[in-house]
C-alpha cells in the first residue's frame, strides 16, 4: 500500500510482482520473468513514465542458501543485473524499485548494498489505527456507541491487516446473524459490543520475537527518511 502511495504522488506507474509470479520450475523461466519484468518497466520509461518496480517477499529471491538449486542462484543474479543495469548508458532512467519483506536478516549483502534506504515500517500507532478503523468501517452501518478511540487503544500491537480482519468480521457476524434469524428486511447496526467480541476472539498476528529481530536489523542497516 505504501509502495501504490508513493507511485500515486510521483504519477509513476506502479508494476508489482512476488515471488510466486517470477519464480518457475522449467529451466531458465524465472531469469526471463525478471528480464521482462524490467524490460516492460523500461519500455514505460521510455515513453514518459515514471516507474516503480515493488517486488514483494522478495527474501524469497534473494537469499543465499547453501543448498540452493542452480535456477534460484540464476534468479538471484539477474534481479542484481537489472538493478545494475538501471544506471547504464550514461543516464538514470525514472525507474526505481521498491523491495518488501518480513524477513531482512535473510537478505544477502550484495542486494542489501543495492537500496540506497532500508526503512523499517513499524506497527500502527494509536493514530494510525484510530484511522484505520474508520476507514473500514465507513460503509458499514454503526451504531452511534461504537467507540473508534476505545478500540484504538485495545489493539496495541495489532496490524493493520489484524484491523481490517476485525472489521470484517464484525460485519459477517451480524449479516450471519441476519440471515439465522431472518426476521427483519435488513442487518442490524453494528454495536460495540460486537466489536468488543471480535477483538476478544481476535489476537495480533505479530510474532513478538520476530518483530524485536526486525527492530534489531533496522538499528544495523536502517535508514530514515
Amino acid at each position: 500500500m505504501l509502495a501504490a502511495a508513493v507511485a500515486n504522488e510521483v504519477d509513476a506507474l506502479f508494476m508489482q510482482a512476488d515471488a510466486s509470479m517470477i519464480m518457475s520450475k522449467w529451466l531458465g523461466e524465472s531469469e526471463k520473468n525478471i528480464a521482462a519484468l524490467f524490460e516492460e518497466a523500461r519500455r514505460y520509461e521510455r515513453e514518459g513514465k515514471p516507474v516503480i518496480i515493488l517486488i514483494d517477499e522478495v527474501d524469497s529471491l534473494t537469499t543465499f542458501r547453501e543448498n540452493e538449486v542452480g535456477g534460484e542462484a540464476r534468479a538471484r543474479n539477474q534481479l542484481l543485473k537489472e538493478m545494475d543495469g538501471l544506471q547504464d548508458k550514461g543516464r538514470t532512467p525514472r525507474i526505481y524499485v521498491i523491495a518488501a519483506t518480513n524477513k531482512p536478516w535473510l537478505l544477502d549483502e550484495p542486494f542489501i548494498r543495492r537500496f540506497q534506504k532500508r526503512i523499517y515500517i513499524p506497527l500502527p500507532n494509536y493514530d494510525a489505527r484510530l484511522n484505520m478503523f474508520k476507514h473500514y468501517t465507513k460503509k458499514l452501518d454503526l451504531d452511534d456507541e461504537v467507540d473508534f478511540n476505545e478500540l484504538a487503544k485495545l489493539t496495541e500491537g495489532y496490524s493493520g491487516a489484524d484491523i481490517s480482519q476485525i472489521c470484517m468480521e464484525v460485519q459477517l457476524k451480524v449479516v450471519s446473524e441476519f440471515f439465522e434469524k431472518g426476521k427483519s428486511d435488513k442487518p442490524r447496526k453494528i454495536t460495540m459490543g460486537d466489536f468488543m467480541e471480535v477483538v476478544k476472539n481476535i489476537k495480533p498476528s505479530i510474532n513478538m520475537d520476530l518483530l524485536k529481530k526486525m527492530m534489531e536489523w533496522a538499528r544495523k542497516y536502517g535508514s530514515t527518511f
